[in-house]
């Protein structure tokens, strides 16, 4: 059985896309407060695969998870991309005339402004996650609550969905990293299945080093999906830029990469793996 490491609770999203990647699979989900304690779970047991978001269509990326990718002796070995469809939920005898407050992660919240503007007198109240607002509404009883969350969460505690796909935006995905020690790579990722690629590495401080090495790339038919950059603390004004690359050679994208080493400093493959198409039948319910 794959044991799974994921940052937040039963029913949360993060599970979600945990169990549709490894659909089939039995697998053991253990949650974690938060995107550190993956890696620090991880760290103490290299058998642990871990499920980590690393950017959202509307929030955009998620910063501090390239850090601790980068500072990490862990891999990408795969990715999933989940879109993300919020449900209403509260105790099963509730109604939508019953409901005073609704509770839920900021961001959750956020992407259901336009639902929750029909209901202007029902007080909002931001939670640290969306399936723990619908555990609390559970564990507590608590009548003219409801949660906005995934409808996994609401039939795993037991609530009534009071409503489907409110999120606004209805292409509203997640990309989430599967994530692995690297002894377990050849294991999962067959050399003949990869066609993208996550790097990082800093450049020196001198006009045109960007440019040069995305050139390059192109020289080579590499195909830059993503670009996000991070300063780098306590050398102002330089930045380590991360990178998402796809590709259908794998030799000339190996080639690539030895071209570009010499313009570039701390450079790291972070993982290579198969891309993840975006599938509107891959949705969190």
């Amino acid at each position: 059985m794959k044991r799974v490491a994921i940052q937040g609770i039963a029913g949360c999203y993060h599970e979600v896309a945990a169990r549709n990647y490894f659909k089939g699979e039995e697998i053991a989900i253990e949650p974690c407060p938060t995107f550190a304690h993956i890696f620090k779970a991880m760290s103490k047991d290299d058998t642990l695969l871990g499920v980590m978001a690393i950017e959202n269509t509307i929030a955009g990326s998620l910063l501090q998870n390239h850090e601790l990718l980068r500072k990490s002796d862990v891999c990408i070995v795969g990715e999933y991309k989940l879109r993300i469809s919020h449900s209403l939920a509260a105790l099963p005898d509730e109604t939508m005339e019953d409901i005073t407050e609704i509770n839920s992660h900021p961001i959750a919240l956020m992407q259901c402004e336009e639902f929750l503007d029909e209901f202007p007198k029902i007080k909002i109240v931001e939670k640290g996650d969306t399936a723990l607002s619908a555990r609390e509404i559970a564990e507590k009883q608590l009548k003219g609550h409801a949660a906005i969350c995934s409808k996994f969460a609401a039939q795993l505690y037991g609530l009534k969905t009071l409503a489907e796909g409110i999120e606004t935006n209805k292409r509203n995905f997640t990309r989430f990293l599967i994530l692995a020690d690297s002894w377990q790579k050849e294991e999962i990722v067959r050399e003949a299945d990869i066609n993208k690629s996550s790097l990082v590495f800093s450049l020196p401080h001198s006009q045109g080093s960007l440019s040069k090495v995305l050139t390059i790339l192109s020289f080579y038919d590499i195909n830059l999906t993503k670009i996000q950059s991070l300063p780098i603390i306590g050398r102002e004004w330089e930045y380590r830029f991360y990178i998402d690359v796809s590709f259908s050679n794998f030799n000339r994208y190996r080639q690539s990469l030895e071209a570009i080493k010499p313009l570039i400093k701390d450079f790291k493959i972070l993982g290579e793996y198969a891309e993840a198409p975006y599938n509107l039948e891959n949705t969190a319910r």
